[in-house]
C-alpha cells in the first residue's frame, strides 16, 4: 500500500514538473513572439490586435514625419563587399532605432537605405515635432560617429514635415504598420532635395519649434506637387541666454 502511494506521489510530482516546464517554455515562446512583433508593430497596436480588433486604421490631425537616406548609396553598395555593407547599415540603423526609442518616436520601416520614422503616433513624446528634431540631430551625429570608426564617409540627407496623416496595419500573413498622406509625401520630397548631412524642414516645423530650435533659411525650392516652397535647415537647439559666453 505504501509503495503504491509513493508511486502515485512520484507520478504526481513528475507530472507537476512536466507541466511547470511546459508552462515556462510557452511563456518564453510568447515572450519571443512578443519581442518579434514589437520590431514591426507598436505595443499599442499589438494590444489592439490581441484584443481581436481586425481593421486598425487611425487618422491623426498632426504627426511629424522624418525621412532619411544615404548620399551616393548606389555607388557605395557597388564598391563594398555585401557583408561589410550589411554590417555597416545594421550599425547605422541600430543607432537610429536606439535614438527613436530614446526620444519616443516610432520607427516605421526601412526601404533599402531609406529610413522612415514618425512622432505623434504614441503618447511617448509630449512634443512630437521636438522629439523628431532631436532624432534628426542625433542621426546626423550618429553618422559622424560611424564615419570615425569605419573611415567610410557615409553622408545622410534628412527631410522633416509635420501635418495630418493616416496610420494603420496592412497584411494578414505578414503584418506591416505604415503611414500615408500628403505629410509623408512632403517629408520624402524634403529629404530628396536636402543637402548632404543637413536636416531639411518645412515652414510648419519651424513654426512649431522656433522658440526651442535654431533654423537657417534655405530659400525656395521646387517640391513635386507643391511647386515653389519656402524651406529651412534645422541647425540645433536654441542657445539660452545663460549659455552665452560672457566677455
Amino acid at each position: 500500500m505504501d509503495s503504491n502511494v509513493r508511486q502515485m506521489e512520484a507520478m504526481q510530482d513528475s507530472t507537476s514538473k512536466l507541466l511547470s516546464k511546459l508552462t515556462q517554455e510557452l511563456e518564453e515562446e510568447r515572450a519571443r513572439s512578443q519581442a518579434l512583433l514589437l520590431n514591426i508593430l507598436p505595443q499599442a497596436i499589438i494590444d489592439r490586435l490581441e484584443a481581436g480588433e481586425e481593421t486598425i486604421a487611425d487618422r491623426y490631425p498632426a504627426v511629424t514625419v522624418l525621412f532619411s537616406d544615404f548620399v551616393g548609396f548606389t555607388e557605395i553598395s557597388a564598391d563594398l563587399d555585401p557583408q561589410v555593407l550589411v554590417a555597416e547599415l545594421n550599425l547605422l540603423f541600430s543607432k537610429f532605432d536606439a535614438l527613436c526609442e530614446q526620444v519616443g518616436v516610432e520607427k516605421i520601416k526601412t526601404i533599402g537605405d531609406a529610413y522612415l520614422a514618425v512622432g505623434g503616433l504614441t503618447d511617448g513624446a509630449p512634443s512630437h515635432t521636438a522629439a523628431v528634431a532631436q532624432l534628426a540631430l542625433g542621426m546626423v551625429a550618429a553618422v559622424e560617429q560611424v564615419n570615425e570608426a569605419t573611415t567610410r564617409g557615409w553622408s545622410i540627407r534628412i527631410g522633416v514635415h509635420t501635418g495630418p496623416a493616416i496610420a494603420g496595419v496592412i497584411g494578414t500573413m505578414k503584418f506591416a504598420y505604415d503611414v500615408w498622406g500628403d505629410t509623408v509625401n512632403v517629408a520624402s520630397r524634403l529629404e530628396a532635395s536636402a543637402e548632404p548631412d543637413r536636416i531639411h524642414v518645412s515652414t510648419p516645423v519651424v513654426e512649431a519649434l522656433r522658440s526651442a530650435f535654431e533654423f537657417e533659411p534655405r530659400g525656395s525650392v521646387i517640391l513635386k506637387g507643391k511647386g515653389e516652397t519656402k524651406t529651412y535647415f534645422l541647425v540645433g537647439p536654441r542657445r539660452r541666454a545663460s549659455d552665452a559666453t560672457v566677455g
